[in-house]
């Protein structure tokens, strides 16, 4: 099941509610601070529950080492050096 967009699996309880669910994705995203993408619910053998899940991928920006500075964009960089960096070769991935 999809609830607030995230896939739900229940498995070894019958009587789980939606707002149940809720608190549990609540609960992961207060631990984790990110966003639940998955979440797989079901019974441990204490009598709670055991609670599995994935997060949703994190952005990520492309970071470049160019003569010593880590950058995450050139666009600030004076044209000498941005003329410096469109004139290294690139190598690409085999």
């Amino acid at each position: 099941m999809t609830v607030n967009g995230i896939d739900v699996t229940v498995d070894g309880l019958s009587d789980v509610s939606e707002q149940e669910i809720l608190g549990y994705i609540d609960y992961v995203n207060e631990q984790t601070r990110d966003r639940v993408g998955k979440l797989h619910i079901s019974a441990a053998d204490d009598g709670c529950v055991t609670l599995d899940y994935a997060l949703m991928p994190q952005k990520f920006e492309r970071i470049r080492r160019i003569t010593g500075y880590l950058v995450g964009t050139i666009d600030r960089w004076n044209d000498a050096k941005q003329a410096e960096e469109h004139d290294r070769v690139k190598h690409g991935l085999h």
